[in-house]
């Protein structure tokens, strides 16, 4: 085949004229490179062929008429042999006129590529195989751009299997530390494409060699799983690279743990964390920090400070992450003093290394507001500004949620004033907490008013935002003005799940406009908005509590038939409502079927107490307890109070007063419910001394007594006694 082409292509340039003196087709490799030019394949951009010869570095003195010959011959040649038989042998991976065409290829698309020259490509699509590309992505490795160019250009086109390539730009991307770009790539990799973790590993191992990569791929390779969520999908890469003797490093492995505790695995933390130290990781600040952290989320205060002493042992010194932890787990202990501890003593404990930075302070901050701690709170941002740390947006945010909860609105206002003044934009989160805490105080027109601020200033609504005026408006009335704000936030896309839809739903079954609320309910189905839990379980609760048990039935069949399953509160829901509706012996047998499961709690055997007890069944009622003792359900201060209120109601005062001391003696403590039912009955059957002797009683037993009982009854005999005495 070969000595026919080469014959074909002799006959045709003598006929034409061409000299050959000077060219030796068999043994030249260069001259295949000039077929390939004057095969229309890399013609100056500019029209110019003495520039296109110039660019393979041969210098041709002929003029341009012989050019064109030398073209014209070539076009003659391709006309002969069907057009693509040149480049279809390119693509089988065989040389016409010498053994070594595909590096010919690969350097003429080099060459043009440099000059970005795509249509090259374009005309030589069939010659081009995976491993083709993938040398050229390598050859571009200090390029990272020209290397997206050929990939995108590869995945429009379609013809190639992409993975290897994809790896390939991956290992030049983790080379040239773009690391965004490759985990963005991995990731689609993974999403898009539907390749599993472990799948694009293998690809990556395929191409490590010929990219001349390092081990920090896979370290990619792991935090593109964690990105994207696959827990499984990490620690299975992590284990295979192990098997294959190949260990990521300890950055993956804290990545992997940090994973972890974002999805709340605290329990799989500590066995991952464990694993890891067995395998003789040495484990660097951002590793502790991670513990810090974990112990922290468990509310392990104490064993976060030993972890702390234990980073100093080790020669390591905390960093400000790790002082922003403990105050931040502090903080949400409520141990401000301890918080604040940390703060002062945070340079000498760090050796000089580490000060407050905005962070520990959002967190002082933060803390001081929940516990009521406003003005202290202040003064923590007052001294912010005087070390020059900047407050940010979430300080003001929190500092105005502060104001707000405290009822000083005004203040709360002032501030949103002052940040606009020192360049700040108030986000979604200020404005909801203002519209809130103004729904809070009643003052619609006001929460009014800052929406349209909002909405004027262009702030992004966010879901909080939805529900939050979808509530406000139902709290005061204005259950309208909430179903017209709702339809506008479907229409402008703003609502994706069911959670406004469930407050409305929610107050029109407590107004008892259930023919509305079905009606709403209906309306999600065509917007393609899917009930959940919530919302069938606010329906059923409403139509029970009407004492419409059938129709909180048919919900839930609907519930069940859309595959949605049902939670205790709604099994407690149709038990209260069958009580209601004096079936109180089915509501007993539906509380032996969840026993049975393990699905009851104390208000299931509480809301059948109330049954037994209004249906005249007091036998039963009384029985309930130890039943719930037998079956490992512990018996509240409501379950007692349901009882001891029943036994007051009917003139049985000693019977409840032993009740209450049983109570007791079960662990119960009684609460100023017990009080207030106890001190309202015995006053009107027992001896001042008795009504005493009880208050004392129940004091010593940690009960606090509710204020207006004490006042109305128990203070003045106590008053009495002593001026008596």
């Amino acid at each position: 085949m070969e000595d026919l082409i080469f014959s074909l292509i002799m006959s045709i340039f003598r006929r034409l004229d061409l000299q050959l003196d000077n060219v030796d087709l068999q043994s030249n490799t260069y001259n295949y490179e000039v077929l390939l030019s004057f095969s229309g394949v890399t013609y100056s951009t500019t029209g110019s062929y003495a520039t296109a010869f110039d660019d393979h570095g041969i210098n041709f003195k002929d003029d341009m008429g012989k050019v064109q010959k030398w073209r014209a011959a070539l076009a003659e040649v391709a006309g002969q042999l069907g057009g693509t038989v040149l480049r279809d042998s390119f693509h089988l991976g065989k040389s016409i006129l010498n053994p070594i065409s595909e590096d010919v290829v690969f350097r003429a698309i080099c060459v043009n590529l440099k000059q970005r020259r795509w249509n090259f490509l374009e005309k030589n699509l069939a010659s081009l195989t995976n491993a083709l590309v993938s040398r050229v992505v390598c050859e571009f490795q200090n390029t990272p751009q020209l290397v997206f160019g050929v990939l995108h250009w590869v995945g429009e086109k379609s013809v190639l299997h992409s993975l290897e390539i994809s790896c390939c730009v991956i290992h030049v991307l983790v080379n040239s530390r773009r690391y965004d770009d490759a985990l963005s790539l991995m990731g689609n990799l993974m999403t898009v494409n539907g390749l599993s973790p472990l799948e694009v590993l293998e690809a990556l191992n395929n191409c490590y060699g010929i990219c001349e990569s390092s081990p920090a791929v896979f370290d990619a390779l792991v935090r593109a799983c964690t990105q994207i969520g696959a827990t499984v999908g990490a620690y299975e890469v992590i284990k295979k690279l192990q098997i294959e003797g190949c260990w990521v490093t300890i950055h993956a492995w804290n990545n992997f743990l940090s994973h972890l505790i974002r999805v709340n695995e605290i329990h799989r933390f500590w066995m991952v964390y464990r694993e890891m130290v067995s395998y003789g990781y040495m484990e660097n600040v951002n590793t502790f920090n991670l513990v810090v952290h974990a112990l922290c989320k468990d509310c392990k205060l104490q064993e976060a400070l030993s972890v702390f002493y234990r980073i100093l042992k080790s020669g390591i010194w905390p960093n400000v992450v790790t002082f922003n932890m403990m105050v931040d787990g502090a903080c949400k202990m409520g141990d401000m003093d301890l918080a604040l501890k940390l703060v002062r003593k945070m340079e000498i404990m760090s050796g000089g290394s580490s000060k407050p930075n905005s962070v520990t302070y959002n967190s002082l901050i933060d803390g001081f507001c929940k516990t009521g701690g406003i003005t202290v709170a202040e003064e923590l941002r007052n001294e912010m500004m005087k070390i020059d740390i900047e407050p940010n947006v979430r300080t003001y945010a929190t500092m105005i949620e502060g104001y707000s909860r405290a009822g000083c609105l005004e203040e709360a206002l002032r501030l949103c004033d002052e940040m606009v003044e020192r360049g700040l934009l108030p986000n979604s989160v200020v404005y909801n907490s203002i519209m809130h805490w103004l729904y809070m105080e009643g003052d619609v027109d006001g929460a009014s008013l800052v929406f349209t601020d909002m909405s004027d200033k262009q702030i992004p609504l966010d879901k909080f935002t939805c529900s939050i005026l979808t509530r406000g408006l139902c709290r005061n009335g204005y259950i309208t003005e909430a179903l017209k704000f709702l339809n506008q936030s479907l229409e402008n896309n703003l609502i994706e799940d069911a959670f406004s839809h469930n407050i409305l739903i929610n107050f029109l079954c407590k107004s008892n406009k259930f023919a509305a609320a079905r009606q709403l309910l209906a309306r999600m189905y065509l917007r393609g908005l899917v009930p959940d839990v919530v919302t069938f379980g606010t329906l059923i609760d409403g139509h029970c509590k009407e004492g419409n048990i059938e129709s909180a039935v048919q919900v839930y069949d609907t519930m069940v038939k859309g595959e949605e399953k049902p939670n205790l509160l709604i099994y407690n829901s149709i038990i209260n409502g069958l009580c209601k509706d004096g079936l109180v012996d089915v509501a007993r047998s539906l509380v032996d079927v969840l026993q049975r499961m393990g699905f009851v709690d104390t208000i299931t055997y509480n809301t059948l107490i109330n049954g037994y007890i209004n249906c005249g069944k007091f036998d039963k009622a009384f029985k309930l307890p130890t039943l719930m003792q037998n079956a490992g359900i512990f018996a509240s201060s409501a379950t007692y109070n349901t009882l001891i209120k029943f036994l007051c109601k009917f003139g049985c005062v000693q019977e409840a007063k032993e009740l209450m001391t049983m109570m007791v003696l079960w662990g119960v403590l009684p609460d100023s419910i017990t009080y207030r039912t106890l001190f309202t009955n015995i006053d009107k059957n027992c001896s001042a001394e008795e009504v005493i002797e009880l208050h004392d009683y129940m004091v010593l037993k940690g009960v606090v007594p509710d204020k207006l009982t004490y006042e109305n009854i128990v203070s003045p005999l106590l008053q009495e006694e002593s001026a008596t005495s």
